[in-house]
């Protein structure tokens, strides 16, 4: 009796987009172009846009459920936002990954008026915001831009490249629009996007409770 011979399936081709495609589908954050191009010891930035609007048409005409989206200066392989409601449920176990509502607000309040100081998140507040301050830095949501020119010199605070990734924003141009922010109006809510299988119209997940 002869031995069945064993089919070997022959490697895939190979080509420039498909490595782009292998790097980005490897990385958990997005990826500057111009890094990207570097990986490849090919082309620049530019081709290597060229290539993502090729995949993604690619991914569009076989019905993908996701795309390669540019968030925070780089691309990253996000799930369709169509696909929000199931992988919810895959994170349903995953409440400490969200921000406290003091957290988001005081959050809100130094996106829309950056760079600004502690003394001013507290008068839209209400109340004291250091210990929030200092756990958003920690999360690396938050950083010290500079100081005020003003007695004392106070500390300026505004948000970081992980805000960014974390709400799904290329830059803070993306944030919603909102009316001018008056001293006792807080700015409007940011909702943080889902973890683990974020989606085009997300990031990655926020970090655990602040």
């Amino acid at each position: 009796m002869h031995d069945t011979p064993t089919v070997v399936a022959p490697d895939p081709e190979v080509s420039t987009e498909s490595i782009v495609e292998a790097i980005l589908f490897a990385t958990d954050a997005p990826l500057a172009p111009a890094k990207i191009a570097q990986l490849l010891d090919v082309g620049d930035a530019r081709d290597v846009r060229r290539h993502i609007e090729a995949l993604n048409e690619r991914y569009a005409n076989s019905g993908a459920s996701f795309r390669i989206e540019e968030i925070a200066g780089g691309f990253q392989m996000l799930t369709l936002p169509v696909y929000n409601n199931w992988l919810s449920k895959l994170r349903a176990d995953r409440k400490d990954s969200k921000l406290t509502p003091a957290a988001m607000e005081t959050l809100a309040i130094i996106a829309y008026k950056q760079p600004v100081g502690r003394a001013e998140i507290e008068a839209v507040r209400g109340v004291a915001a250091g210990d929030l301050l200092q756990r958003l830095r920690e999360a690396n949501l938050v950083k010290i831009v500079g100081r005020a020119e003003e007695i004392g010199r106070p500390l300026l605070y505004g948000t970081t490249k992980r805000f960014l990734e974390v709400f799904g924003l290329a830059a803070l141009d993306d944030l919603p629009k909102a009316e001018a922010l008056g001293a006792v109006a807080p700015p409007p809510k940011l909702v943080p996007m889902p973890p683990e299988a974020p989606s085009a119209a997300t990031a990655p997940e926020a970090p655990a409770h602040v």
